[in-house]
C-alpha cells in the first residue's frame, strides 16, 4: 500500500510551530526533563499518529504527555496512560506486545492507528479551545487519508469527543445534528464507520475505577468487531489497572 501521503503528513505535523504557548512548553519540558529521565534526549516536538496507514480502527486521545509522548516521540508511549491503553490493546489482540516504552521497542499495532486532536504536550494537560482548533486541520487530513479503510473510531474522553466530531464533519462524514453527546460506551453510526465513546485512560479515571481494564477492553473489542478486525473475544485476567499521569 502507498503510505507516502500519511508519512508526509506525519513529517509536517512534527515540524509544526503554530501555537506559541505549546511550542514554548514542549521545548522547556524537553530541556529541563524529569529527573528520572535525565539521560533521555526528549523528542520535544509535535507527536504524529502511530499505526498502519491502512488502519480499520482509529483511537483518538487528547494530547501527548509532557514526559510521555513529548519525551519518546510516539503516541501514548512512556507514560501510565499508555501502559493502560496498550495493555488493553494487547489483551484483545490488537497490539504485538503489552508495553510501549520507546519508539524503537518493536511494538506493532494490528489494524489500529492512534492519534490525537492536539499534537503538542500542553501545560497542565489542558490545551485551550484555540489550540485545539488550530490543530484540527491535521486530524482532518489524517481522517481523509485513512478514509478508504477506516471502519471504526474510539474517542477517549469528552475533550477528544468535542474535537473529533467537527474534524469528522470537515473530513466529509455526516455527523448527526444536534451533535451526539459524549458518554462511555456510546456508539454513533456515521457514513460507513461507527464512532465509540470511551472514558479517557487517565490516572484519575483508572485509579478511581471510573474506567476499569474490563470496561476498556469491552469498548476496544466492540470497536474491533465493528471494524472487521480479528480480535480476542474473551476477557483476560490482568493485574494491569495502571493509570496516566499525563494527558495523551
Amino acid at each position: 500500500m502507498d503510505t507516502s501521503g500519511l508519512d508526509a503528513l506525519d513529517r509536517r505535523i512534527a515540524d509544526c510551530r503554530a501555537c506559541p504557548r505549546l511550542v514554548a512548553w514542549r521545548e522547556e519540558v524537553a530541556r529541563t526533563k524529569r529527573p528520572s529521565f535525565a539521560d533521555w534526549t526528549y523528542w520535544g516536538r509535535p507527536v504524529p499518529g502511530f499505526g498502519p496507514a491502512d488502519a480499520r480502527l482509529l483511537i483518538i486521545g487528547l494530547a501527548p504527555a509532557a514526559h510521555g509522548g513529548n519525551r519518546t516521540g510516539r503516541m501514548f508511549t512512556g507514560d501510565r496512560s499508555g501502559d493502560v491503553l496498550y495493555q488493553a490493546l494487547y489483551d484483545v489482540g490488537l497490539a504485538s506486545q503489552p508495553t510501549s516504552v520507546s519508539a524503537d521497542d518493536g511494538l506493532r499495532l494490528h489494524g489500529v492507528r492512534v492519534t490525537s486532536p492536539v499534537h503538542c504536550a500542553p501545560p497542565a494537560n489542558k490545551p485551550t479551545p484555540g489550540e485545539r482548533d488550530t490543530c484540527r486541520p491535521w486530524l482532518v487530513q489524517e481522517l481523509r487519508l485513512l478514509r478508504p479503510t477506516l471502519r471504526a473510531a474510539v474517542v477517549l474522553g469528552a475533550f477528544g469527543w468535542q474535537a473529533a466530531l467537527p474534524a469528522f464533519t470537515e473530513a466529509g462524514w455526516t455527523v448527526p445534528r444536534p451533535r451526539p453527546a459524549f458518554a462511555h460506551g456510546t456508539r454513533v453510526p456515521l457514513d460507513g464507520i461507527d464512532l465509540f465513546g470511551c472514558f479517557h485512560v487517565s490516572q484519575r479515571n483508572t485509579f478511581t475505577g471510573r474506567l476499569t481494564p474490563e470496561m476498556l477492553r469491552t469498548v476496544l473489542r466492540t470497536a474491533a468487531q465493528a471494524a472487521g478486525l480479528p480480535h480476542e473475544n474473551e476477557d483476560v485476567d490482568t493485574d494491569e489497572d495502571g493509570g496516566g499521569r499525563e494527558a495523551n
